[in-house]
Protein backbone atom coordinates (compact mmCIF):
# COMPACT_ATOMS: atom_id res chain seq x y z
CA UNK A 1 0.00 0.00 0.00
CA UNK A 2 1.41 3.57 -1.19
CA UNK A 3 1.82 6.10 1.52
CA UNK A 4 -1.58 8.12 0.34
CA UNK A 5 -3.36 4.99 0.89
CA UNK A 6 -2.12 4.30 4.26
CA UNK A 7 -3.19 7.76 5.22
CA UNK A 8 -6.47 7.68 4.09
CA UNK A 9 -7.26 4.46 6.02
CA UNK A 10 -5.86 5.30 9.08
CA UNK A 11 -7.76 8.87 8.90
CA UNK A 12 -11.10 6.71 7.84
CA UNK A 13 -10.99 4.65 10.49
CA UNK A 14 -10.06 7.36 13.19
CA UNK A 15 -12.91 9.03 12.05
CA UNK A 16 -15.32 6.26 12.54
CA UNK A 17 -13.64 5.73 15.67
CA UNK A 18 -14.57 9.24 17.29
CA UNK A 19 -18.37 8.50 15.71
CA UNK A 20 -18.94 5.60 17.86
CA UNK A 21 -17.71 7.64 20.71
CA UNK A 22 -19.70 10.20 20.54
CA UNK A 23 -22.65 7.77 19.83
CA UNK A 24 -21.47 5.37 22.84
CA UNK A 25 -23.01 8.09 25.52
CA UNK A 26 -26.38 8.56 23.97
CA UNK A 27 -29.68 7.03 24.78
CA UNK A 28 -29.54 3.06 24.31
CA UNK A 29 -33.30 3.01 24.06
CA UNK A 30 -33.46 4.62 20.52
CA UNK A 31 -33.29 1.28 19.01
CA UNK A 32 -35.35 -1.84 18.53
CA UNK A 33 -36.74 -4.67 17.22
CA UNK A 34 -39.40 -3.77 14.56
CA UNK A 35 -42.02 -6.94 13.85
CA UNK A 36 -41.69 -8.65 10.12
CA UNK A 37 -43.64 -10.67 8.33
CA UNK A 38 -46.80 -8.93 9.36
CA UNK A 39 -46.49 -9.59 12.91
CA UNK A 40 -45.54 -13.17 12.34
CA UNK A 41 -42.34 -14.23 14.80
CA UNK A 42 -39.25 -12.52 13.08
CA UNK A 43 -35.57 -12.87 13.46
CA UNK A 44 -35.55 -9.15 14.54
CA UNK A 45 -34.17 -6.03 13.03
CA UNK A 46 -33.78 -2.63 14.17
CA UNK A 47 -35.39 0.40 13.53
CA UNK A 48 -35.22 4.52 14.85
CA UNK A 49 -38.70 4.95 16.11
CA UNK A 50 -38.70 3.69 19.87
CA UNK A 51 -41.59 3.69 22.01
CA UNK A 52 -40.80 4.48 25.34
CA UNK A 53 -42.32 6.37 28.22
CA UNK A 54 -40.50 9.61 27.98
CA UNK A 55 -36.96 10.34 29.65
CA UNK A 56 -35.55 6.21 28.61
CA UNK A 57 -37.74 4.08 30.53
CA UNK A 58 -39.52 1.45 28.72
CA UNK A 59 -42.96 1.30 27.81
CA UNK A 60 -44.87 -0.57 30.43
CA UNK A 61 -48.77 -1.99 28.84
CA UNK A 62 -50.95 -4.61 30.59
CA UNK A 63 -52.12 -7.19 28.17
CA UNK A 64 -55.70 -8.49 30.74
CA UNK A 65 -57.23 -11.65 28.73
CA UNK A 66 -60.65 -13.32 29.80
CA UNK A 67 -58.36 -16.56 30.64
CA UNK A 68 -55.30 -17.72 31.00
CA UNK A 69 -55.19 -21.44 31.15
CA UNK A 70 -56.78 -22.62 28.05
CA UNK A 71 -54.21 -23.10 24.84
CA UNK A 72 -56.19 -20.34 22.87
CA UNK A 73 -55.18 -17.45 26.01
CA UNK A 74 -51.43 -19.50 25.82
CA UNK A 75 -51.55 -18.59 22.05
CA UNK A 76 -52.74 -14.81 22.70
CA UNK A 77 -50.02 -14.60 24.86
CA UNK A 78 -46.93 -15.53 22.76
CA UNK A 79 -48.08 -13.51 19.79
CA UNK A 80 -48.02 -10.39 22.55
CA UNK A 81 -44.54 -11.44 23.75
CA UNK A 82 -43.29 -11.05 20.36
CA UNK A 83 -44.67 -8.02 19.82
CA UNK A 84 -43.29 -6.64 23.18
CA UNK A 85 -39.65 -7.86 21.97
CA UNK A 86 -39.93 -6.56 18.37
CA UNK A 87 -41.40 -3.45 19.62
CA UNK A 88 -38.86 -3.10 22.83
CA UNK A 89 -41.83 -2.90 25.45
CA UNK A 90 -42.51 -4.41 28.85
CA UNK A 91 -45.89 -6.06 29.07
CA UNK A 92 -47.79 -7.87 31.88
CA UNK A 93 -50.02 -10.74 30.71
CA UNK A 94 -52.95 -12.30 32.92
CA UNK A 95 -56.40 -12.98 33.65
CA UNK A 96 -58.77 -15.17 35.86
CA UNK A 97 -58.43 -19.08 35.84
CA UNK A 98 -62.07 -19.18 34.81
CA UNK A 99 -63.77 -16.79 32.29
CA UNK A 100 -66.96 -16.32 34.62
CA UNK A 101 -64.89 -14.78 37.08
CA UNK A 102 -65.32 -11.31 36.57
CA UNK A 103 -64.64 -10.07 40.41
CA UNK A 104 -60.90 -12.01 39.47
CA UNK A 105 -60.26 -9.97 36.14
CA UNK A 106 -61.45 -6.69 37.87
CA UNK A 107 -58.99 -6.82 40.59
CA UNK A 108 -56.00 -7.81 38.15
CA UNK A 109 -56.82 -4.56 36.09
CA UNK A 110 -56.83 -2.35 39.11
CA UNK A 111 -53.50 -3.85 40.20
CA UNK A 112 -52.04 -3.12 36.54
CA UNK A 113 -53.44 0.19 36.96
CA UNK A 114 -51.30 0.92 39.77
CA UNK A 115 -48.46 1.02 38.03
CA UNK A 116 -49.01 3.59 35.35
CA UNK A 117 -49.04 2.26 32.46
CA UNK A 118 -48.86 4.22 29.24
CA UNK A 119 -51.29 1.80 27.66
CA UNK A 120 -53.50 -1.46 27.98
CA UNK A 121 -54.99 -3.66 25.90
CA UNK A 122 -58.14 -5.70 27.35
CA UNK A 123 -60.61 -8.64 26.70
CA UNK A 124 -63.44 -7.56 29.65
CA UNK A 125 -65.29 -10.36 30.70
CA UNK A 126 -67.78 -7.24 31.45
CA UNK A 127 -68.02 -3.74 30.26
CA UNK A 128 -69.93 -2.65 32.82
CA UNK A 129 -67.86 -4.67 35.82
CA UNK A 130 -64.53 -2.38 34.45
CA UNK A 131 -66.90 0.91 33.70
CA UNK A 132 -65.07 3.18 36.26
CA UNK A 133 -61.52 1.55 35.62
CA UNK A 134 -62.57 2.46 31.91
CA UNK A 135 -63.21 5.98 33.12
CA UNK A 136 -60.17 6.59 34.74
CA UNK A 137 -58.17 5.52 31.13
CA UNK A 138 -59.99 8.19 29.46
CA UNK A 139 -59.46 11.18 32.33
CA UNK A 140 -55.77 10.01 32.89
CA UNK A 141 -55.48 9.63 28.90
CA UNK A 142 -54.59 5.76 28.87
CA UNK A 143 -55.63 4.38 25.48
CA UNK A 144 -57.06 1.08 25.72
CA UNK A 145 -57.17 -1.93 23.36
CA UNK A 146 -59.94 -4.10 23.26
CA UNK A 147 -59.11 -7.46 22.26
CA UNK A 148 -60.16 -10.79 21.05
CA UNK A 149 -64.14 -9.68 22.19
CA UNK A 150 -62.78 -6.59 23.26
CA UNK A 151 -64.74 -4.41 25.59
CA UNK A 152 -68.02 -4.38 23.63
CA UNK A 153 -70.10 -0.82 24.48
CA UNK A 154 -67.80 0.98 26.18
CA UNK A 155 -68.86 4.70 26.26
CA UNK A 156 -66.06 6.33 28.00
CA UNK A 157 -63.72 6.79 24.95
CA UNK A 158 -60.81 5.54 26.54
CA UNK A 159 -61.19 1.98 24.37
CA UNK A 160 -59.22 3.33 20.58
CA UNK A 161 -59.38 0.20 18.73
CA UNK A 162 -60.09 -3.50 18.97
CA UNK A 163 -57.76 -6.50 17.10
CA UNK A 164 -60.30 -9.30 16.62
CA UNK A 165 -61.48 -11.99 14.15
CA UNK A 166 -63.63 -11.08 11.14
CA UNK A 167 -65.81 -13.62 12.26
CA UNK A 168 -67.98 -13.34 8.59
CA UNK A 169 -64.54 -13.25 6.86
CA UNK A 170 -63.43 -16.46 8.59
CA UNK A 171 -66.68 -18.27 7.72
CA UNK A 172 -66.40 -17.53 4.37
CA UNK A 173 -63.24 -18.80 4.32
CA UNK A 174 -65.07 -22.01 4.84
CA UNK A 175 -67.37 -21.59 1.90
CA UNK A 176 -64.72 -20.97 -0.18
CA UNK A 177 -62.86 -23.91 0.25
CA UNK A 178 -66.76 -25.88 0.16
CA UNK A 179 -65.95 -24.47 -3.59
CA UNK A 180 -63.04 -25.87 -4.44
CA UNK A 181 -63.74 -29.22 -3.29
CA UNK A 182 -64.25 -31.08 -6.87
CA UNK A 183 -66.32 -33.88 -5.21
CA UNK A 184 -69.04 -31.37 -3.73
CA UNK A 185 -68.73 -28.91 -7.29
CA UNK A 186 -69.64 -31.45 -9.32
CA UNK A 187 -72.63 -32.18 -7.45
CA UNK A 188 -73.51 -28.48 -7.83
CA UNK A 189 -73.41 -28.38 -11.48
CA UNK A 190 -75.39 -31.56 -11.15
CA UNK A 191 -78.31 -30.62 -9.27
CA UNK A 192 -81.74 -30.14 -10.37
CA UNK A 193 -85.27 -28.35 -9.05
CA UNK A 194 -86.30 -32.27 -8.85
CA UNK A 195 -82.79 -33.20 -7.21
CA UNK A 196 -81.28 -30.41 -5.22
CA UNK A 197 -77.87 -29.99 -3.34
CA UNK A 198 -78.26 -29.56 0.36
CA UNK A 199 -75.45 -27.36 2.06
CA UNK A 200 -76.22 -26.98 5.77
CA UNK A 201 -75.19 -24.85 8.32
CA UNK A 202 -75.19 -25.74 12.04
CA UNK A 203 -75.41 -23.34 14.70
CA UNK A 204 -75.60 -23.29 18.65
CA UNK A 205 -77.89 -19.86 18.37
CA UNK A 206 -78.87 -16.46 16.59
CA UNK A 207 -78.29 -13.94 19.38
CA UNK A 208 -74.56 -14.81 19.99
CA UNK A 209 -72.88 -12.37 17.97
CA UNK A 210 -69.76 -14.13 16.75
CA UNK A 211 -71.79 -17.24 15.72
CA UNK A 212 -74.17 -15.20 14.25
CA UNK A 213 -71.84 -13.31 12.42
CA UNK A 214 -69.83 -16.85 11.05
CA UNK A 215 -73.35 -18.41 10.03
CA UNK A 216 -74.16 -15.37 7.80
CA UNK A 217 -70.58 -14.81 6.41
CA UNK A 218 -70.37 -18.75 5.76
CA UNK A 219 -74.23 -18.39 3.98
CA UNK A 220 -73.46 -15.55 2.09
CA UNK A 221 -70.35 -16.73 0.42
CA UNK A 222 -71.80 -20.26 0.02
CA UNK A 223 -74.89 -18.45 -1.53
CA UNK A 224 -72.05 -16.46 -4.24
CA UNK A 225 -70.56 -19.76 -4.84
CA UNK A 226 -73.40 -22.02 -5.46
CA UNK A 227 -74.62 -19.04 -8.05
CA UNK A 228 -71.56 -19.75 -10.09
CA UNK A 229 -73.36 -23.58 -10.74
CA UNK A 230 -77.05 -22.41 -10.30
CA UNK A 231 -77.51 -18.98 -11.16
CA UNK A 232 -81.37 -17.95 -10.12
CA UNK A 233 -81.81 -21.32 -8.49
CA UNK A 234 -79.86 -21.06 -4.75
CA UNK A 235 -82.48 -20.78 -1.79
CA UNK A 236 -81.25 -19.75 1.85
CA UNK A 237 -83.79 -21.54 4.35
CA UNK A 238 -84.13 -22.62 7.52
CA UNK A 239 -84.45 -20.09 9.68
CA UNK A 240 -86.16 -16.58 8.94
CA UNK A 241 -82.55 -13.86 9.92
CA UNK A 242 -81.47 -15.54 6.82
CA UNK A 243 -84.23 -16.93 4.86
CA UNK A 244 -84.04 -16.13 1.05
CA UNK A 245 -86.01 -18.56 -0.48
CA UNK A 246 -86.99 -19.07 -4.63
CA UNK A 247 -88.99 -20.82 -6.38
CA UNK A 248 -87.50 -24.44 -7.23
CA UNK A 249 -84.26 -24.35 -5.99
CA UNK A 250 -81.11 -26.26 -7.83
CA UNK A 251 -79.13 -25.87 -4.66
CA UNK A 252 -80.63 -25.18 -1.10
CA UNK A 253 -78.56 -23.63 1.61
CA UNK A 254 -80.10 -24.75 4.98
CA UNK A 255 -79.10 -22.89 8.56
CA UNK A 256 -80.01 -25.38 11.46
CA UNK A 257 -80.13 -23.91 14.63
CA UNK A 258 -80.19 -25.34 17.77
CA UNK A 259 -83.09 -25.54 20.62
CA UNK A 260 -80.38 -24.71 23.39
CA UNK A 261 -76.33 -24.62 23.11
CA UNK A 262 -76.38 -27.47 25.16
CA UNK A 263 -74.64 -30.32 23.28
CA UNK A 264 -77.83 -32.96 23.45
CA UNK A 265 -80.07 -30.20 21.57
CA UNK A 266 -77.03 -29.28 18.89
CA UNK A 267 -76.38 -32.91 18.67
CA UNK A 268 -80.60 -33.13 17.76
CA UNK A 269 -80.00 -30.53 15.60
CA UNK A 270 -77.45 -32.48 13.72
CA UNK A 271 -79.26 -35.63 13.84
CA UNK A 272 -82.48 -33.69 11.75
CA UNK A 273 -80.18 -32.19 9.32
CA UNK A 274 -78.51 -35.43 8.20
CA UNK A 275 -82.04 -36.67 7.70
CA UNK A 276 -82.67 -34.02 4.77
CA UNK A 277 -82.36 -35.26 1.75
CA UNK A 278 -79.71 -34.51 -0.91
CA UNK A 279 -77.12 -33.10 2.01
CA UNK A 280 -73.95 -32.62 0.70
CA UNK A 281 -71.85 -31.02 2.85
CA UNK A 282 -72.48 -29.57 6.54
CA UNK A 283 -70.43 -26.43 7.92
CA UNK A 284 -70.72 -26.27 12.04
CA UNK A 285 -70.08 -22.88 13.28
CA UNK A 286 -68.37 -23.10 16.64
CA UNK A 287 -66.52 -25.69 18.55
CA UNK A 288 -69.84 -26.41 20.44
CA UNK A 289 -71.69 -26.89 16.96
CA UNK A 290 -68.40 -29.20 15.93
CA UNK A 291 -69.11 -31.55 18.89
CA UNK A 292 -73.18 -31.85 18.72
CA UNK A 293 -72.55 -32.63 15.25
CA UNK A 294 -69.67 -35.42 16.08
CA UNK A 295 -72.14 -36.99 18.30
CA UNK A 296 -74.65 -37.50 16.01
CA UNK A 297 -72.35 -38.90 13.87
CA UNK A 298 -70.92 -41.63 16.04
CA UNK A 299 -68.02 -39.61 17.30
CA UNK A 300 -67.15 -38.89 13.84
CA UNK A 301 -66.94 -42.89 12.86
CA UNK A 302 -70.11 -42.30 10.42
CA UNK A 303 -67.92 -40.04 8.32
CA UNK A 304 -65.00 -42.65 7.96
CA UNK A 305 -64.45 -44.56 4.51
CA UNK A 306 -67.34 -47.30 4.45
CA UNK A 307 -69.77 -44.97 7.36
CA UNK A 308 -73.07 -43.80 6.80
CA UNK A 309 -72.28 -40.51 5.58
CA UNK A 310 -68.91 -41.10 4.23
CA UNK A 311 -69.24 -38.93 0.90
CA UNK A 312 -70.83 -36.00 3.03
CA UNK A 313 -67.78 -32.86 2.96
CA UNK A 314 -67.86 -31.47 6.02
CA UNK A 315 -66.45 -28.42 7.99
CA UNK A 316 -65.77 -26.96 11.50
CA UNK A 317 -64.70 -23.86 13.14
CA UNK A 318 -62.17 -23.48 16.43
CA UNK A 319 -60.65 -26.45 16.97
CA UNK A 320 -60.34 -28.81 20.06
CA UNK A 321 -59.20 -32.04 20.84
CA UNK A 322 -62.40 -34.23 18.82
CA UNK A 323 -62.05 -31.44 15.74
CA UNK A 324 -58.45 -32.07 15.35
CA UNK A 325 -58.97 -35.46 15.54
CA UNK A 326 -61.93 -35.66 12.91
CA UNK A 327 -59.10 -33.07 10.29
CA UNK A 328 -56.42 -36.00 11.10
CA UNK A 329 -59.17 -38.95 10.23
CA UNK A 330 -60.03 -37.32 7.34
CA UNK A 331 -63.58 -37.25 8.46
CA UNK A 332 -63.91 -33.29 7.94
CA UNK A 333 -62.42 -31.87 5.04
CA UNK A 334 -60.85 -29.38 7.20
CA UNK A 335 -61.55 -26.08 9.54
CA UNK A 336 -61.29 -22.92 9.98
CA UNK A 337 -59.10 -21.05 13.30
CA UNK A 338 -59.06 -18.17 14.70
CA UNK A 339 -56.03 -16.53 14.32
CA UNK A 340 -54.72 -16.13 18.40
CA UNK A 341 -51.04 -15.56 17.97
CA UNK A 342 -52.19 -12.18 15.94
CA UNK A 343 -54.74 -11.05 18.21
CA UNK A 344 -51.74 -10.68 20.82
CA UNK A 345 -49.65 -9.53 18.47
CA UNK A 346 -51.55 -6.81 17.01
CA UNK A 347 -53.22 -5.70 20.29
CA UNK A 348 -49.81 -4.81 21.90
CA UNK A 349 -48.90 -3.17 18.63
CA UNK A 350 -51.79 -1.20 18.44
CA UNK A 351 -51.57 -0.22 22.18
CA UNK A 352 -47.85 1.18 21.69
CA UNK A 353 -48.80 3.08 18.74
CA UNK A 354 -51.93 4.28 20.62
CA UNK A 355 -49.48 5.23 23.53
CA UNK A 356 -46.97 7.37 21.24
CA UNK A 357 -50.33 9.14 19.73
CA UNK A 358 -50.75 7.57 16.82
CA UNK A 359 -54.71 7.00 15.43
CA UNK A 360 -55.89 3.47 15.25
CA UNK A 361 -58.31 1.44 14.06
CA UNK A 362 -59.67 -1.91 14.60
CA UNK A 363 -57.94 -4.28 13.06
CA UNK A 364 -59.17 -8.08 11.23
CA UNK A 365 -56.92 -10.57 12.83
CA UNK A 366 -57.82 -13.45 10.18
CA UNK A 367 -58.50 -16.30 10.27
CA UNK A 368 -57.02 -19.86 8.88
CA UNK A 369 -57.96 -22.59 7.40
CA UNK A 370 -56.60 -25.96 8.24
CA UNK A 371 -56.71 -29.69 7.30
CA UNK A 372 -55.60 -33.14 7.42
CA UNK A 373 -52.07 -32.13 5.72
CA UNK A 374 -51.11 -28.60 7.23
CA UNK A 375 -51.92 -29.30 10.67
CA UNK A 376 -49.34 -29.96 12.24
CA UNK A 377 -47.00 -27.62 10.67
CA UNK A 378 -45.58 -24.72 12.98
CA UNK A 379 -47.50 -21.98 12.61
CA UNK A 380 -50.99 -23.93 12.34
CA UNK A 381 -50.34 -25.58 15.24
CA UNK A 382 -49.69 -22.93 17.53
CA UNK A 383 -53.40 -21.76 16.48
CA UNK A 384 -55.21 -24.97 16.87
CA UNK A 385 -55.89 -25.97 20.73
CA UNK A 386 -57.37 -28.52 22.12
Amino acid sequence: MNKKRLFAAILSAAMMLSLAACGGGGDKSSTTQQPSNSGQQSNGGSSTTQPSNGGGETMFIPVMAKGFQHQFWQAVKTGADAAAADLGVEIYFDGPASETDIDKQVNMVKDQMAKNPKAMALAALSTDAVKEILAECAEKNIPVIGFDSGVPDDTSGAVKATAATNNEAAAALAAEKFGEHEGLVAKMQAATSAEPVVIGCISQDAVSASVTDRTTGFVNKMAEVAEKYQPGKVSIEGHTLWEKKVADPAIIIRVEISATTEATAVQTAATSLLGVKGLAAVFCSNEGAVTGFLAAVSDGEDLAEGGRYADLVVAGFDAGAAQKNAVRQGWFYGSVTQDPYQIGYKAVEMAVKAANGEAVSDVDTGAQWYNAENIDDEMIALLVYD
